[in-house]
C-alpha cells in the first residue's frame, strides 16, 4: 500500500498537528528535538514532510504531497489549485486592519497600506470599492505607520499585544484564520479512503474538545 504523504507547515502548526496525530493512533516518536524534515509511521503508512507554510499548497498542488495542513492565511494569499477539505480549528488568529490610535482617514485621500499579504489586502479593499496603494513588506509591518510610510496595515493578529505595544489599534477585523486540511485533486480521487480516515480522525479530535488547541 502506498504511503499517504502529508505536507505540514513548520512551526506551531506542525507541533500541534503531530501532537494530535500521536494522541491515539499514529507514531512519530522521532519528531521531538529532530532536525529531520520527513517522518514516517510504517504501521499506518503515513508520511509527514515539513515545509515552509508558503510551500505547502505548492507541494500539494503538484503531487509531492497528497494532503497538506496549513493556515488559511496562506491559502488566501495564494491561488493554488487544491481542494480545501476541513477547518481543523486550531492555530486560530485573524486578519485585521490597524492603524495608529490618532489616525484619521481623510475622505478622497488614497490610503497607503503596508502588509505582508498584498493579495488579501487588495481583495479586502476591492470588496469595499476603496482605492489603495499597497506596500509589500517582509518585516514587521507595525513599524510602517510609525515610520510614516503607510497609513494603515493589514496583518495577522492573535492577541493584539504587539499592536498595543507599538501604539496601534484594530480598525476592523477582516476574517478569521485557522489551520486547514487541503488535498491534491488527483489524490483526493485515488486515495479518498485513506484521506477520509485522516479527516474522520481530526473530526473525532474536534468532537472530543481536545485541549491542545
Amino acid at each position: 500500500m502506498d504511503y499517504l504523504t502529508i505536507a505540514v507547515a513548520k512551526g506551531r502548526i506542525a507541533n500541534i498537528t503531530i501532537k494530535k496525530l500521536e494522541k491515539n493512533v499514529f507514531n512519530f516518536s522521532d519528531f521531538k528535538n529532530s532536525r529531520k524534515l520527513i517522518f514516517e509511521d510504517d504501521n499506518s503508512k503515513i508520511k509527514i514532510i515539513l515545509v515552509k507554510a508558503d510551500d505547502v499548497p505548492i507541494y500539494v498542488e503538484y503531487g509531492a504531497a497528497d494532503i497538506g495542513i496549513v493556515g488559511k492565511d496562506t491559502l488566501l494569499e495564494t491561488d493554488s489549485d487544491v481542494y480545501e477539505i476541513l477547518d481543523l480549528g486550531y492555530g486560530k488568529c485573524k486578519f485585521a486592519l490597524a492603524s495608529l490610535k490618532d489616525f484619521e482617514h481623510k475622505k478622497g485621500k488614497k490610503l497607503r497600506v503596508a502588509t505582508k499579504y498584498p493579495k488579501v489586502a487588495k481583495d479586502y479593499f476591492n470588496n469595499k470599492n476603496e482605492p489603495v496603494e499597497i506596500l509589500k513588506l517582509n518585516g514587521s509591518v507595525e513599524l510602517a505607520p510609525i515610520a510614516g510610510i503607510s497609513d494603515v496595515i493589514v496583518d495577522i493578529v492573535e492577541t493584539g499585544t504587539t499592536l498595543k505595544e507599538n501604539g496601534l489599534e484594530i480598525i476592523e477585523e477582516i476574517c478569521s484564520i485557522s489551520a486547514r486540511l487541503i488535498a491534491n485533486k488527483v489524490s483526493y480521487k485515488i486515495k479518498s479512503d485513506k484521506i477520509y480516515e485522516i479527516v474522520d480522525y481530526f473530526r473525532r479530535q474536534m468532537n472530543e474538545n481536545d485541549i491542545c488547541k
